[in-house]
């Protein structure tokens, strides 16, 4: 698509996100649907974050999405905020208006779309590791699949107890328990579904990972790992995970159907998911 001064422009803020492999599924979709737009990642460091929001707006940037750190830092710069963003307390999708940017979150349809052919997740626990802004929409995720425990589990107590105390204040009722980090030993042999929502394991930390094979043997034969990092692939903590015997999941299909469901919000139409997932198994590929 050749780009020209009637071009619009899309993207995604967040720092790191250089590595963000979104503008390679959506231009890819942008291609297929003919339209006069371009995806593109904007670095945007936390303390430029109240500047910046503005800035996109003066720019004309159409609409954008928003990974870490800036999904809860985001809501106040917005002038509207959906419901359902409102009860999670985190945005990742954003669209120009007549009143400034309006904001929803599309993370949690992303989240639980690969889950639902998994199984009947009713009366299960799932270990949710991090309390950012991603594990906001992976708790939302949680309630909606009907788990009978969720239980997050975090390095900071303070950040922590804030995270617990959100939601009791949400209109989202959920059965939720927010612990220490030191909690891991006593939670992981009864957790059905073990969520990464930290950003170890991610570039620049592909080394890393939560947890340790120690913690993996813990866990039940049964369970399953998901890691929302979609890059590198596998990351250290589901390679450990499949070395173990779980079974494992990456962030690639939540990747493709939150960005589906933000595209159709952009342009009013149909996204082409098949192309979108295409395009991004063919970049890992390479």
């Amino acid at each position: 698509m050749m780009l020209t001064g009637k071009t619009q422009l899309l993207g995604v803020i967040g720092n790191p996100v250089t590595h963000s492999l979104s503008p390679v599924m959506h231009n890819a979709a942008l291609a297929e649907l003919g339209a006069d737009y371009v995806y593109v990642a904007f670095p945007v460091a936390a303390p430029e974050l109240e500047i910046a929001i503005p800035g996109l707006l003066v720019l004309g940037i159409q609409g954008f999405n928003i990974t870490i750190p800036h999904k809860q830092a985001i809501l106040p710069l917005l002038a509207d905020i959906s419901p359902a963003a409102q009860a999670i307390g985190a945005v990742n999708t954003v669209w120009r208006t007549e009143q400034g940017w309006a904001g929803t979150n599309t993370d949690v349809a992303g989240f639980i779309a690969p889950l639902k052919s998994l199984r009947d997740w009713s009366g299960a626990t799932a270990l949710v590791l991090g309390n950012g802004g991603a594990a906001r929409a992976v708790v939302a995720g949680c309630g909606q699949l009907g788990f009978a425990q969720i239980q997050v589990v975090g390095r900071n107590a303070q950040k922590l107890a804030e995270f617990q105390a959100s939601w009791l204040a949400s209109s989202l009722h959920l059965p939720l328990v927010s612990l220490g980090w030191d909690a891991l030993l006593t939670l992981l042999p009864t957790a059905d579904l073990i969520v990464n929502t930290t950003p170890l394991g991610m570039h620049p930390t592909v080394d890393r990972s939560p947890l340790t094979a120690a913690h993996l043997a813990l866990a039940p034969a049964e369970a399953v790992v998901y890691d929302l990092i979609y890059t590198p692939r596998p990351t250290q903590l589901l390679a450990q995970a499949a070395q173990r015997g779980l079974a494992t999941l990456d962030g690639l299909e939540m990747l493709v159907q939150q960005g589906a469901a933000a595209l159709e919000i952009w342009l009013h139409q149909a996204a082409p998911v098949a192309t979108m997932r295409q395009a991004l198994v063919d970049w890992l590929a390479r």
